[in-house]
């Protein structure tokens, strides 16, 4: 019977393309103790969209391209859900690295010193928190 070898090949393919996407969609694997930087952020209102642009069009893909990035991300303050939240804070910026010396020498290429001004350029406080933590 034609229809049952057919069967047998569609089932084989999904098979294939199943364990193909189970592969791909894999992490890699994570640095073991990373370094976590925050950046708690006062953006101005009027240059916000101007901001959220850099960041993904020009700061996130070169930061990509360094040795030992692993993660960036600026998220928005929603709301404290306890506490207090620091006064202006309205983006927070978190990157992500292998380790301290890796981002050290992120900060100190060209292309940081080309990309960041594009984000601290929106800042309506240029005297923003800076706090460097390591995962555990």
């Amino acid at each position: 019977m034609q229809r049952r070898s057919y069967i047998k090949t569609v089932l084989a393919g999904g098979a294939t393309l199943a364990g193909t996407s189970i592969a791909l969609a894999q992490p890699k694997p994570a640095a073991k103790n990373p370094i976590l930087l925050h950046v708690d952020m006062q953006v101005d209102p009027a240059k916000e969209q101007v901001m959220i642009k850099n960041f993904h069009a020009e700061f996130k893909p070169t930061a990509m391209k360094h040795s030992g990035y692993i993660d960036v991300k600026i998220v928005k303050l929603r709301t404290a859900l306890m506490g207090k939240a620091p006064a202006g804070l309205n983006y927070r910026f978190a990157l992500t690295f292998e380790n301290e010396e890796l981002r050290q020498k992120w900060v100190a290429s060209a292309d940081h010193q080309r990309v960041w001004p594009l984000i601290e350029n929106t800042l309506s406080d240029k005297n923003y928190t800076v706090l460097l933590f390591d995962a555990i």
